[in-house]
Protein backbone atom coordinates (compact mmCIF):
# COMPACT_ATOMS: atom_id res chain seq x y z
CA UNK A 1 0.00 0.00 0.00
CA UNK A 2 0.77 3.71 -0.74
CA UNK A 3 0.20 5.14 2.72
CA UNK A 4 3.12 6.17 5.20
CA UNK A 5 3.21 4.53 8.72
CA UNK A 6 2.68 7.78 10.74
CA UNK A 7 -0.88 8.44 8.46
CA UNK A 8 -1.58 4.61 8.86
CA UNK A 9 -1.44 5.29 12.98
CA UNK A 10 -2.93 7.92 13.52
CA UNK A 11 -6.21 7.35 11.55
CA UNK A 12 -6.08 4.05 12.71
CA UNK A 13 -6.11 5.50 16.20
CA UNK A 14 -8.83 7.72 15.24
CA UNK A 15 -10.86 5.15 14.11
CA UNK A 16 -10.30 2.60 17.29
CA UNK A 17 -11.40 5.61 19.37
CA UNK A 18 -14.35 6.25 17.60
CA UNK A 19 -15.13 2.13 18.26
CA UNK A 20 -14.28 2.25 21.73
CA UNK A 21 -16.71 5.39 22.08
CA UNK A 22 -19.55 3.49 19.94
CA UNK A 23 -20.09 5.80 17.50
CA UNK A 24 -21.89 3.85 14.50
CA UNK A 25 -21.80 7.10 12.32
CA UNK A 26 -18.14 8.81 12.21
CA UNK A 27 -16.69 10.91 9.48
CA UNK A 28 -13.20 8.98 8.14
CA UNK A 29 -12.83 12.09 5.48
CA UNK A 30 -14.35 15.49 4.73
CA UNK A 31 -14.15 16.37 1.33
CA UNK A 32 -14.11 20.32 1.30
CA UNK A 33 -14.93 21.89 -1.67
CA UNK A 34 -14.34 25.77 -1.06
CA UNK A 35 -14.71 26.69 -5.02
CA UNK A 36 -16.50 25.36 -7.84
CA UNK A 37 -14.43 27.34 -10.78
CA UNK A 38 -12.34 25.55 -12.68
CA UNK A 39 -9.83 26.16 -15.51
CA UNK A 40 -10.84 22.45 -17.32
CA UNK A 41 -14.40 21.46 -18.67
CA UNK A 42 -14.63 17.86 -18.04
CA UNK A 43 -16.94 15.58 -19.27
CA UNK A 44 -17.73 13.84 -16.11
CA UNK A 45 -18.02 17.10 -13.94
CA UNK A 46 -20.22 20.08 -14.51
CA UNK A 47 -19.37 22.15 -11.63
CA UNK A 48 -18.24 24.45 -14.24
CA UNK A 49 -21.77 24.57 -15.55
CA UNK A 50 -23.13 27.17 -12.12
CA UNK A 51 -24.23 30.66 -13.32
CA UNK A 52 -21.10 33.07 -12.64
CA UNK A 53 -22.75 34.11 -8.91
CA UNK A 54 -22.13 30.80 -7.80
CA UNK A 55 -18.61 29.75 -9.56
CA UNK A 56 -17.11 33.47 -8.22
CA UNK A 57 -17.97 32.28 -5.08
CA UNK A 58 -15.62 30.89 -2.30
CA UNK A 59 -15.15 29.10 1.55
CA UNK A 60 -13.25 31.60 3.39
CA UNK A 61 -10.04 30.63 5.43
CA UNK A 62 -11.81 30.45 8.69
CA UNK A 63 -15.12 28.11 7.37
CA UNK A 64 -12.64 25.66 5.91
CA UNK A 65 -10.89 25.42 9.22
CA UNK A 66 -13.86 25.59 10.75
CA UNK A 67 -15.06 22.78 8.58
CA UNK A 68 -12.53 20.90 9.95
CA UNK A 69 -12.92 21.46 13.26
CA UNK A 70 -16.43 20.86 13.11
CA UNK A 71 -16.29 17.50 11.21
CA UNK A 72 -13.26 16.24 13.36
CA UNK A 73 -11.93 13.83 10.59
CA UNK A 74 -8.35 13.38 10.42
CA UNK A 75 -8.22 13.29 6.58
CA UNK A 76 -9.75 16.73 4.32
CA UNK A 77 -9.37 16.35 0.61
CA UNK A 78 -9.61 19.77 -1.10
CA UNK A 79 -11.30 19.39 -4.29
CA UNK A 80 -13.18 21.71 -6.09
CA UNK A 81 -13.21 23.38 -8.76
CA UNK A 82 -9.65 24.02 -9.04
CA UNK A 83 -8.36 24.44 -5.47
CA UNK A 84 -5.28 26.59 -6.83
CA UNK A 85 -7.34 28.89 -8.09
CA UNK A 86 -8.44 30.09 -5.11
CA UNK A 87 -6.03 32.86 -3.20
CA UNK A 88 -6.43 31.69 0.09
CA UNK A 89 -5.55 27.92 -0.38
CA UNK A 90 -1.99 28.25 1.56
CA UNK A 91 -3.40 29.62 4.23
CA UNK A 92 -5.85 26.96 4.20
CA UNK A 93 -3.71 24.18 4.17
CA UNK A 94 -1.00 25.82 6.23
CA UNK A 95 -3.92 25.64 9.31
CA UNK A 96 -5.21 22.27 8.43
CA UNK A 97 -1.15 21.19 8.59
CA UNK A 98 -0.62 23.25 12.02
CA UNK A 99 -3.44 21.25 13.35
CA UNK A 100 -2.04 17.98 11.48
CA UNK A 101 -5.04 17.16 9.71
CA UNK A 102 -3.34 14.94 6.51
CA UNK A 103 -4.19 17.09 3.56
CA UNK A 104 -4.43 15.90 0.28
CA UNK A 105 -4.53 18.66 -2.06
CA UNK A 106 -6.35 17.52 -5.40
CA UNK A 107 -5.57 19.38 -8.13
CA UNK A 108 -5.45 18.93 -12.53
CA UNK A 109 -1.96 20.09 -11.53
CA UNK A 110 -2.21 23.02 -14.85
CA UNK A 111 -1.00 25.57 -12.03
CA UNK A 112 1.16 23.59 -9.80
CA UNK A 113 4.62 24.61 -11.41
CA UNK A 114 3.05 28.07 -11.15
CA UNK A 115 1.96 27.67 -7.40
CA UNK A 116 4.22 25.18 -5.43
CA UNK A 117 6.69 27.46 -4.17
CA UNK A 118 3.48 28.71 -2.12
CA UNK A 119 3.58 25.35 0.06
CA UNK A 120 6.30 23.35 2.22
CA UNK A 121 6.39 19.59 1.92
CA UNK A 122 5.31 17.75 5.07
CA UNK A 123 3.87 14.57 5.82
CA UNK A 124 0.64 16.22 6.37
CA UNK A 125 0.28 17.75 2.57
CA UNK A 126 0.06 15.41 -0.44
CA UNK A 127 -0.60 16.87 -3.35
CA UNK A 128 -3.36 14.20 -5.20
CA UNK A 129 -2.91 15.10 -8.97
CA UNK A 130 -6.23 13.72 -11.23
CA UNK A 131 -5.06 11.67 -14.12
CA UNK A 132 -7.85 9.65 -16.10
CA UNK A 133 -5.27 6.92 -17.71
CA UNK A 134 -3.11 7.60 -20.32
CA UNK A 135 -1.76 10.97 -21.80
CA UNK A 136 -4.96 10.13 -24.82
CA UNK A 137 -7.71 8.84 -22.32
CA UNK A 138 -6.70 11.87 -20.06
CA UNK A 139 -7.03 15.03 -22.08
CA UNK A 140 -9.67 13.43 -24.17
CA UNK A 141 -11.37 12.84 -20.61
CA UNK A 142 -10.42 16.89 -19.45
CA UNK A 143 -11.48 18.03 -22.93
CA UNK A 144 -8.24 19.62 -23.30
CA UNK A 145 -5.29 18.41 -25.63
CA UNK A 146 -1.86 18.84 -23.62
CA UNK A 147 -2.76 17.91 -19.92
CA UNK A 148 -1.43 15.14 -19.38
CA UNK A 149 1.82 16.34 -20.51
CA UNK A 150 2.03 19.37 -18.12
CA UNK A 151 0.43 17.45 -15.07
CA UNK A 152 3.02 14.42 -15.37
CA UNK A 153 5.90 17.62 -15.45
CA UNK A 154 4.30 18.66 -12.86
CA UNK A 155 4.33 15.46 -10.54
CA UNK A 156 7.90 15.20 -11.53
CA UNK A 157 8.99 18.50 -10.17
CA UNK A 158 6.86 18.15 -6.62
CA UNK A 159 8.58 14.69 -6.29
CA UNK A 160 11.95 16.15 -7.04
CA UNK A 161 11.05 18.89 -4.71
CA UNK A 162 10.25 16.25 -1.47
CA UNK A 163 6.60 16.59 -1.87
CA UNK A 164 3.93 13.66 -1.19
CA UNK A 165 2.19 12.99 -4.35
CA UNK A 166 -0.48 10.53 -5.50
CA UNK A 167 -2.55 10.22 -8.72
CA UNK A 168 -6.23 10.26 -8.50
CA UNK A 169 -7.70 7.86 -11.69
CA UNK A 170 -11.37 7.58 -12.68
CA UNK A 171 -12.05 4.90 -15.07
CA UNK A 172 -14.57 5.47 -17.35
CA UNK A 173 -16.57 3.22 -20.38
CA UNK A 174 -14.41 1.59 -22.78
CA UNK A 175 -11.25 1.55 -20.44
CA UNK A 176 -9.26 -1.93 -21.29
CA UNK A 177 -6.79 -3.72 -18.81
CA UNK A 178 -3.85 -3.72 -20.88
CA UNK A 179 -3.71 0.31 -21.32
CA UNK A 180 -4.75 0.65 -17.71
CA UNK A 181 -2.15 -1.82 -16.73
CA UNK A 182 0.59 0.28 -18.49
CA UNK A 183 -0.66 3.64 -17.31
CA UNK A 184 -0.23 2.28 -13.29
CA UNK A 185 3.38 1.15 -14.65
CA UNK A 186 3.48 4.70 -15.77
CA UNK A 187 2.34 6.10 -12.28
CA UNK A 188 4.91 3.95 -10.62
CA UNK A 189 7.73 5.15 -13.03
CA UNK A 190 6.96 8.83 -12.40
CA UNK A 191 7.58 8.25 -8.29
CA UNK A 192 4.36 8.73 -6.64
CA UNK A 193 3.42 7.65 -3.47
CA UNK A 194 0.42 5.77 -4.71
CA UNK A 195 -2.73 5.73 -7.26
CA UNK A 196 -6.10 6.31 -5.89
CA UNK A 197 -8.36 4.28 -8.87
CA UNK A 198 -12.12 4.13 -9.37
CA UNK A 199 -15.18 3.51 -11.54
CA UNK A 200 -16.76 6.31 -12.92
CA UNK A 201 -19.66 7.53 -10.82
CA UNK A 202 -22.68 9.04 -12.41
CA UNK A 203 -22.28 12.34 -11.10
CA UNK A 204 -25.38 14.27 -11.46
CA UNK A 205 -24.59 17.47 -13.08
CA UNK A 206 -22.10 15.75 -15.85
CA UNK A 207 -23.06 16.51 -19.05
CA UNK A 208 -22.14 12.91 -20.63
CA UNK A 209 -24.11 10.78 -18.93
CA UNK A 210 -22.81 7.71 -21.41
CA UNK A 211 -19.17 7.99 -20.02
CA UNK A 212 -20.05 6.44 -16.71
CA UNK A 213 -18.88 2.16 -16.44
CA UNK A 214 -21.65 -0.30 -15.22
CA UNK A 215 -20.82 -1.94 -12.01
CA UNK A 216 -20.81 -5.37 -13.94
CA UNK A 217 -18.52 -4.12 -16.28
CA UNK A 218 -16.15 -2.56 -13.37
CA UNK A 219 -15.57 -5.84 -11.89
CA UNK A 220 -14.59 -7.80 -14.35
CA UNK A 221 -12.29 -4.89 -15.75
CA UNK A 222 -10.50 -4.54 -12.31
CA UNK A 223 -9.83 -8.20 -11.98
CA UNK A 224 -8.38 -8.14 -15.43
CA UNK A 225 -6.25 -5.06 -14.17
CA UNK A 226 -5.03 -6.92 -11.12
CA UNK A 227 -4.76 -9.64 -12.98
CA UNK A 228 -2.55 -8.52 -15.44
CA UNK A 229 -0.33 -6.81 -12.08
CA UNK A 230 0.19 -10.20 -10.92
CA UNK A 231 1.32 -11.95 -13.92
CA UNK A 232 4.34 -8.96 -14.36
CA UNK A 233 4.94 -8.75 -10.92
CA UNK A 234 4.28 -4.46 -11.19
CA UNK A 235 4.04 -4.03 -7.28
CA UNK A 236 1.64 -1.13 -7.56
CA UNK A 237 1.16 0.94 -5.25
CA UNK A 238 -2.63 1.97 -4.33
CA UNK A 239 -3.09 4.97 -1.83
CA UNK A 240 -6.27 2.62 -0.88
CA UNK A 241 -7.11 -0.29 1.69
CA UNK A 242 -6.46 -3.78 0.45
CA UNK A 243 -10.34 -4.78 1.17
CA UNK A 244 -11.60 -1.60 -1.04
CA UNK A 245 -9.63 -2.73 -4.02
CA UNK A 246 -10.84 -6.52 -3.77
CA UNK A 247 -13.98 -5.06 -3.56
CA UNK A 248 -13.51 -3.49 -7.00
CA UNK A 249 -12.48 -6.78 -7.97
CA UNK A 250 -16.14 -8.24 -7.01
CA UNK A 251 -15.05 -10.19 -3.77
CA UNK A 252 -16.98 -8.25 -1.22
CA UNK A 253 -20.43 -7.38 -1.30
CA UNK A 254 -20.18 -3.82 0.40
CA UNK A 255 -23.22 -1.03 0.79
CA UNK A 256 -21.87 2.49 0.60
CA UNK A 257 -20.63 4.77 4.00
CA UNK A 258 -21.65 8.03 2.71
CA UNK A 259 -21.33 9.62 6.15
CA UNK A 260 -17.77 8.38 6.23
CA UNK A 261 -16.76 11.25 3.93
CA UNK A 262 -18.81 14.15 4.50
CA UNK A 263 -18.74 16.59 1.97
CA UNK A 264 -18.73 21.03 2.80
CA UNK A 265 -19.06 23.37 -0.09
CA UNK A 266 -20.24 26.50 -0.87
CA UNK A 267 -24.01 25.50 -0.07
CA UNK A 268 -23.11 23.66 3.26
CA UNK A 269 -22.99 20.46 4.30
CA UNK A 270 -23.84 18.01 1.35
CA UNK A 271 -26.90 15.64 2.02
CA UNK A 272 -25.82 12.52 1.83
CA UNK A 273 -22.77 12.73 -0.32
CA UNK A 274 -21.26 15.01 -2.89
CA UNK A 275 -22.09 12.82 -6.06
CA UNK A 276 -25.73 13.53 -5.29
CA UNK A 277 -26.62 17.66 -5.62
CA UNK A 278 -30.30 17.51 -5.63
CA UNK A 279 -30.93 16.05 -2.09
CA UNK A 280 -30.11 19.36 -0.38
CA UNK A 281 -27.86 20.72 2.19
CA UNK A 282 -27.05 20.81 6.02
CA UNK A 283 -25.94 24.34 7.38
CA UNK A 284 -23.97 22.30 10.53
CA UNK A 285 -21.76 18.78 10.31
CA UNK A 286 -24.57 17.57 13.25
CA UNK A 287 -27.27 18.57 11.17
CA UNK A 288 -26.17 16.64 8.45
CA UNK A 289 -25.78 13.54 10.30
CA UNK A 290 -28.59 13.80 12.43
CA UNK A 291 -31.34 15.03 9.88
CA UNK A 292 -29.90 13.17 6.48
CA UNK A 293 -32.27 9.99 6.30
CA UNK A 294 -29.35 7.86 5.40
CA UNK A 295 -31.22 4.83 5.29
CA UNK A 296 -32.64 5.83 1.91
CA UNK A 297 -29.07 5.66 -0.15
CA UNK A 298 -27.64 2.78 -1.28
CA UNK A 299 -27.63 0.11 -4.01
CA UNK A 300 -30.70 -1.39 -4.01
CA UNK A 301 -32.56 1.26 -2.08
CA UNK A 302 -31.92 4.33 -4.48
CA UNK A 303 -31.91 4.26 -8.55
CA UNK A 304 -29.03 7.28 -8.11
CA UNK A 305 -26.64 4.74 -6.17
CA UNK A 306 -27.19 1.76 -8.10
CA UNK A 307 -24.17 2.00 -10.67
CA UNK A 308 -21.86 4.08 -7.72
CA UNK A 309 -18.85 1.76 -6.65
CA UNK A 310 -16.98 5.20 -6.05
CA UNK A 311 -14.38 5.08 -3.25
CA UNK A 312 -15.91 7.86 -1.60
CA UNK A 313 -18.60 5.73 -0.46
CA UNK A 314 -17.10 2.68 -0.10
CA UNK A 315 -13.53 2.86 0.54
CA UNK A 316 -15.25 3.97 4.91
CA UNK A 317 -17.13 0.74 4.51
CA UNK A 318 -13.81 -0.88 3.53
CA UNK A 319 -12.00 0.17 6.74
CA UNK A 320 -14.69 -0.81 8.73
CA UNK A 321 -14.20 -4.13 7.46
CA UNK A 322 -10.62 -4.39 7.82
CA UNK A 323 -11.09 -3.71 11.58
CA UNK A 324 -13.32 -6.14 11.69
CA UNK A 325 -11.54 -8.64 10.06
CA UNK A 326 -8.40 -7.52 10.05
CA UNK A 327 -7.00 -11.40 9.04
CA UNK A 328 -9.05 -11.36 6.39
CA UNK A 329 -7.52 -7.71 5.24
CA UNK A 330 -4.34 -9.43 5.08
CA UNK A 331 -4.51 -11.79 3.16
CA UNK A 332 -5.56 -9.70 0.32
CA UNK A 333 -2.61 -7.44 1.23
CA UNK A 334 -0.48 -9.97 0.72
CA UNK A 335 -1.76 -11.99 -2.11
CA UNK A 336 -3.57 -8.87 -3.57
CA UNK A 337 -7.09 -9.14 -4.90
CA UNK A 338 -8.53 -12.67 -6.60
CA UNK A 339 -9.16 -12.76 -10.32
CA UNK A 340 -10.58 -15.78 -11.02
CA UNK A 341 -13.72 -17.97 -9.61
CA UNK A 342 -17.12 -16.59 -8.74
CA UNK A 343 -17.73 -12.93 -7.83
CA UNK A 344 -19.48 -12.03 -4.53
CA UNK A 345 -23.33 -11.51 -5.35
CA UNK A 346 -24.20 -8.30 -6.28
CA UNK A 347 -26.92 -6.48 -4.48
CA UNK A 348 -30.03 -6.18 -7.07
CA UNK A 349 -30.50 -2.75 -8.39
CA UNK A 350 -33.91 -0.61 -7.04
CA UNK A 351 -36.64 0.00 -9.77
CA UNK A 352 -36.23 3.68 -11.31
CA UNK A 353 -38.18 6.09 -9.58
CA UNK A 354 -39.98 8.51 -11.28
CA UNK A 355 -38.38 11.72 -11.73
CA UNK A 356 -35.10 10.47 -10.52
CA UNK A 357 -33.38 10.56 -14.35
CA UNK A 358 -30.14 12.38 -14.56
CA UNK A 359 -30.11 15.68 -15.60
CA UNK A 360 -27.77 16.25 -18.70
CA UNK A 361 -26.23 19.95 -18.58
CA UNK A 362 -24.17 20.45 -21.84
CA UNK A 363 -23.19 23.84 -21.36
CA UNK A 364 -19.83 23.84 -21.21
CA UNK A 365 -19.40 21.28 -23.66
CA UNK A 366 -20.99 23.57 -26.30
CA UNK A 367 -18.77 26.24 -24.92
Amino acid sequence: MGVPLIQSYRVGRYILAQKLQGRKRYPLVLMLEPLFRCNLACSGCGKIDYPDETLDRRLSVEECIGAAEECGAPIVSIAGGEPLIHKDMPAVVEGLVERKRFVYLCTNALLLKKRMGDYQPSPYLTFSVHLDGNAHRHDDSVCQPGTYQRATEAIREAVGRGFRVTVNCTLFQGEGADEVAAFLDDCKALGVEGVTISPGFNYERAPQQEVFIQRRASRQLFRDIFRIGKERKSRWKFNQSSLFLDFLAGNQNYQCTPWGNPTRNIFGWQKPCYLLVSEGYAQTFNELMETTPWDKYGVGVNGKCDQCQVHSGFEPTAVNDTFAHPLKALKVALLGPRTAGPMAPDMPVSPPAQGTEHPVFPLHVER
